[in-house]
């Protein structure tokens, strides 16, 4: 079948940690659960900045002290956090951000956002266990230096939003992804101005519901043709929301089923059952005469768009059945098993656990103090709407505006780990196929065509930060659209596969030509062997 050899040049992945199924607008069914070293040198080959152009009188009241974050004993270096109006009046809310500026030389005049997904959910989650300067991942005791942060490389800001999520203030008003996008462009003049980046060049990036948030965002930053405060350049968003419901899950789940098969142990008959379901939903139709290299035409709409039959949820099934095979089964990275291990941010996979005598680490008073958070109870995923009537009534951006942002950015980077099942590869891949741009429509090459990615041999820094090195993926670019795998890591890209988004970003940055380059990190000793 097409559908399998397409599979076998790269499938779709989940990841483990730290992530509800919030994260992608997806509610699952309630499945019963039983109760059940030394410091790191610094990474990225950079002195300390001695004499920062950020720290102002103005900028104090959001001054970080490096060394007083509770259990990190290490100087996270100058940092700026806080809240900050979406508009010249601070009734209409505020957005917390945490500001980290780059010791690099080369990211004198540029900035990098990044945004987690939900909607609801907090862009600390980011910071704190993917690709900030300070890790605690899920099982482990303390947190350590992340020798893979992206402020290696550029200044980057986390912020929180839209209003309702993490630390924001105000009350619930938006209900589209315009609106946000209002909101959040008022943030951003009020930071560009506060920290005087007047014309710096602008950098997007994000994971899950931001395959909403970043396009959307980058199509307003393009639309208010104003290159002082929205000087945007590039996108990247991970394992993203492109496209109807089904896209991403039910529709593909089959063969997701079929590629990692092992891995999930499944019996025979359940798998038997699923393909006659799939066959009888119309998906494996719609699989074999869709995703194909190049399209034969628009792709037609697929079957319960909304994932609005029960019989037809394959993606459910497979979640029940794998569960009760493995109860830590975690649908954002499929080959995590047993022990579940306790999550500082309260999600160590499918489900929330925080076992006895833990903590949630952004709900702890001395921390908030510390960072300039207002004291409040904090959630990873907001427990309440943060659209009005809980429904953001924009269409996905595959299906509206991310093929005018393709056209009008440098590059749009679209990245999936292959292990993620609760958004899947192939679910991105026929979103793409459906979009056109500069031209024409959808990939014209396959996956069988695709390219390797290549990550750098380097040193390790610590054992509490190894990251992979060789050939991780495989990459794409056509007229301006770059579609890269990453074989062995989960929805969260920069948690699973630090190494591998730090390339990313250099190629988002420009720093080196393509994905397939075998030049060192530009921040690290040549360590090629």
């Amino acid at each position: 079948m097409k559908l399998l050899s397409i599979l076998g040049c790269g499938l779709l992945a989940t990841a483990v940690a730290a992530r509800s199924p919030q994260h992608v607008g997806k509610k699952l069914p309630n499945i019963e659960k039983r109760q059940p070293t030394a410091p790191t040198r610094r990474a990225g080959g950079f002195p300390r900045r001695q004499a920062s152009k950020y720290n102002t009188e103005e900028t104090q009241q959001y001054a970080v002290n490096g060394t007083g974050l509770p259990y990190v004993d290490f100087d996270i270096g100058e940092s700026y956090a806080g809240l900050m109006d979406i508009s010249n009046n601070s009734d209409d809310g505020q957005l917390y951000f945490w500001f980290f500026p780059s010791p690099n030389p080369a990211a004198e005049k540029e900035i990098l956002i990044w945004l987690n997904g939900g909607p609801g959910c907090s862009s600390l989650e980011g910071f704190f266990q993917e690709n900030g300067p300070v890790l605690w991942q899920y099982g482990t005791y303390r947190p350590a230096q992340n020798p893979w942060t992206w402020v290696n490389l550029t200044n980057v800001v986390w912020v929180e939003q839209p209003i309702g999520t993490g630390f924001t203030q105000g009350n619930v008003t938006a209900k589209s992804e315009e609106d946000i996008a209002a909101q959040f462009m008022g943030f951003f003049k009020n930071f560009v101005d506060t920290f005087m980046m007047q014309g710096y060049t602008v950098y997007i990036a994000g994971e899950s519901y931001a395959g909403y948030y970043v396009p959307y965002f980058a199509d307003a930053f393009l639309n208010a043709n104003d290159t002082t405060y929205y000087n945007l350049s590039s996108i990247l968003v991970y394992d993203g929301v492109y496209s109807y419901d089904s896209i991403g899950d039910n529709i593909p789940t089959t063969s997701f089923v079929d590629y990692w098969g092992p891995l999930l142990d499944l019996n025979a008959s359940f798998v038997e059952e699923l393909h006659n379901i799939s066959d009888t939903c119309g998906y494996t139709s719609f699989m074999e005469e869709n995703l194909v290299f190049p399209p034969k035409g628009p792709l037609p709409t697929p079957p319960y768009p909304n994932d609005d039959n029960d019989t037809c949820n394959t993606w459910e099934m497979v979640y029940e059945a794998a569960s009760l095979v493995n109860p830590c089964f975690d649908i954002y990275q499929v080959a995590t098993t047993c022990p579940l291990l306790w999550d500082v941010l309260g999600f160590p996979g499918s489900f929330d656990y925080v076992p006895e005598g833990a903590f949630i680490y952004f709900n702890l008073t001395d921390v908030q103090t510390a960072i300039n958070a207002p004291v409040q109870e904090w959630y990873e995923c907001a427990p309440n709407d943060v659209f009005v009537n809980g429904t953001d009534t924009s269409p996905p951006s595959g299906l509206s505006i991310l093929p005018g942002v393709i056209e009008r950015t440098e590059r749009t980077i679209l990245g999936h780990g292959l292990l993620d099942f609760i958004l899947q590869y192939n679910g991105t891949l026929l979103a793409i196929q459906n979009m056109t741009w500069n031209g024409q429509q959808g990939f014209q090459q396959g996956p069988d065509q695709f390219d390797d990615f290549y990550v750098p041999y380097h040193e390790e820094v610590s054992l509490g930060t190894l990251a992979g090195a060789g050939v991780m993926g495989q990459y794409h670019t056509e007229r301006g659209l770059t579609l890269v795998t990453i074989d062995i890591s989960g929805h969260m890209v920069p948690q699973y596969a630090p190494s591998a988004a730090y390339r990313h970003v250099e190629y988002l940055l420009g720093r080196i030509p393509d994905l397939g380059s075998m030049t060192p990190f530009t921040t690290m000793p040549d360590t090629s062997y």
